[in-house]
């Protein structure tokens, strides 16, 4: 199965060359050290950033520049700071082409939770919120199942919801799968040495798989 940056590595191949990609924080993060050769793409965080590049080497690192998750970044010729409200801006005017996000779980309707564990404190809710409600494409970067193996991709979200009906591809550490028009998730690649009948046992929400499931393709 992959790990973070596998996952990361597989995201990184649906970006597309122009793209504007807002990265959240977690595993989304990660994306940034992947793009492929060839491909532009500026990379947005919503406290107020334009054009990051991948994280900075050892000993490199800009206090002052740091991503939605507080993790110092570095920036490219042409990249801009801003304050957050023009940031917002930028996402409710759909200005963003790709939103790539974590999630604790998401459900076969597309509904995503990815903000609050009832009980546990929170430290701000970020804008997913934001995000969710004005993408145009969300792709969600995840575990397939939680610490005590119980499938994150569920019939229904047990967790309080961040948006509804929203949610088109995620990429786990076993699998890629869309999110069906009316309901479920379809199995699109496996992760390398990973069944369709392992997906599917991890899997409480409705899966639909073809008989040959490919597996990724990480290079």
């Amino acid at each position: 199965m992959l790990d973070k940056d596998g996952i990361a590595k597989r995201i990184a191949r649906e970006i597309k060359d122009g793209f504007y990609v807002n990265l959240g924080i977690g595993i989304p993060t990660l994306v940034a050290n992947y793009i492929p050769e060839g491909i532009n793409v500026v990379l947005q965080s919503e406290n107020g950033l334009l054009g990051m590049g991948p994280f900075p080497f050892e000993g490199e690192e800009d206090a002052d520049l740091i991503n939605a998750g507080k993790q110092t970044i570095t920036t490219l010729p042409g990249s801009s700071i801003f304050d957050s409200a023009l940031s917002f801006g930028m996402i409710r005017s759909q200005k963003i082409d790709l939103t790539i996000l974590g999630a604790m779980e998401v459900s076969e309707n597309g509904d995503i939770a990815n903000w609050k564990i009832p009980g546990k404190m929170v430290k701000g809710m970020g804008g997913a919120m934001d995000l969710v409600a004005s993408a145009k494409n969300i792709i969600v970067a995840m575990q397939h199942v939680n610490k005590a193996g119980e499938s994150k991709l569920l019939p229904n979200c047990t967790l309080p919801l961040t948006g509804v009906k929203c949610i088109k591809k995620i990429v786990t550490e076993m699998a890629v799968l869309d999110v069906l028009p009316g309901g479920g998730f379809k199995l699109i690649e496996r992760a390398p040495g990973v069944s369709v009948d392992y997906i599917r046992q991890a899997t409480t929400g409705k899966l639909f798989a073809d008989d040959d499931v490919p597996e990724m393709i990480l290079s």
